[in-house]
């Protein structure tokens, strides 16, 4: 079902035609994952291109990563009109806001998502701390697993075990017996290779860039939830562009869902295999705790975001429960 709505929003969004924009325009966007991570080769940068392609060049975007502002730090420079775009998952803001992690709990189809009000609810949240959701790509159809130093040996299957997660991550990892450690992507590896921690939960792409399987020696089955990356742009950045550059910016913004889903699909097929081929081995959580995966990272997500951002979560759960897209 996913494949034909896919190709309907390809279509689509191909026959949409931009008239000429008129100044030449630069646009500043801050990353948070290096330039050479797959999530900024694989999604920030086609957006770059898309932005010039569909402007006819007018209007060209620069990228600057966490080497320039730390990954955690990000949301308030955009927010200042220091920089005019963000790229960055959402549960690294999760301090400010909690509704955008929310994403990873509900159905990655993008033509979906945008159907039921979701992304539109998004935009308006995030409008009100100056921020306009300018598209929301989620990294294919399936998100997460857990990547560990040891196999699973018995239930609970992270019993004892200190695990990377962002916040989203936190309900679940406890329910499955570890201890969560915050840390940004990039800190990972030396946090393995000292046993600071014992695993990481993680996209099943970008493991391979950062060399994981030379401290990490097994992949967790199973897989589960969505990750759901945001593009943001400075609101008065936004309100400064004409009616021709914000109509771009949507088509662009709904093309960019549309293409990483497809991409993602195979790229993560090609991740797995390759990272098997570096060493890595798969382990298995126990059934009984395997077919809980999906409710404990949906109801975790949900918990985290309803408890930091009550109001608005709870409404966005409700437009994407109504769709059928979340539990």
């Amino acid at each position: 079902m996913m494949h034909h709505i896919l190709k309907a929003g390809v279509a689509a969004v191909a026959m949409i035609s931009i008239p000429a924009l008129s100044n030449a325009t630069e646009l500043r966007m801050i990353g948070g994952f290096p330039d050479n991570f797959i999530w900024t080769t694989e999604i920030a940068k086609p957006f770059m291109a898309l932005v010039q392609d569909k402007s006819n060049g007018e209007i060209t975007v620069s990228l600057q990563g966490p080497d320039v502002i730390p990954t955690f730090e990000q949301l308030e420079p955009v927010q200042a009109g220091v920089y005019d775009l963000l790229f960055t998952h959402p549960a690294y803001h999760s301090g400010v806001s909690a509704v955008g992690l929310s994403i990873d709990a509900i159905s990655p189809d993008p033509v979906e998502r945008r159907d039921a009000g979701v992304i539109e609810f998004i935009d308006q949240h995030y409008q009100k701390l100056g921020l306009k959701l300018i598209s929301a790509p989620a990294t294919g159809s399936l998100g997460f697993r857990y990547f560990l130093k040891q196999p699973i040996t018995g239930t609970p299957g992270l019993d004892g075990r200190k695990i990377r997660g962002t916040v989203s991550y936190h309900p679940m990892i406890k329910a499955l017996g570890g201890s969560p450690v915050v840390l940004p992507g990039g800190e990972v590896y030396s946090a393995l290779q000292n046993s600071v921690i014992d695993g990481a939960a993680w996209g099943l792409t970008g493991a391979k860039d950062y060399k994981w399987y030379e401290v990490a020696s097994y992949l967790a089955d199973p897989t589960f939830g969505q990750v759901g990356l945001m593009v943001f742009m400075n609101l008065d950045t936004w309100n400064s562009l004409n009616d021709e550059e914000r109509a771009m910016f949507e088509v662009v913004g709904k093309q960019l869902e549309v293409d990483t889903i497809v991409r993602f699909n195979k790229l993560a097929a090609e991740e797995k295999e390759a990272l098997l081929g570096l060493g890595m081995k798969m382990t298995q959580f126990a059934e009984s705790e395997g077919k809980q995966f999906e409710a404990l990272w949906a109801n975790g997500v949900w918990e985290v975001a309803i408890e930091k951002t009550p109001e608005d979560a709870a409404k966005l759960r409700a437009i994407a429960q109504k769709a059928g897209l979340t539990p």
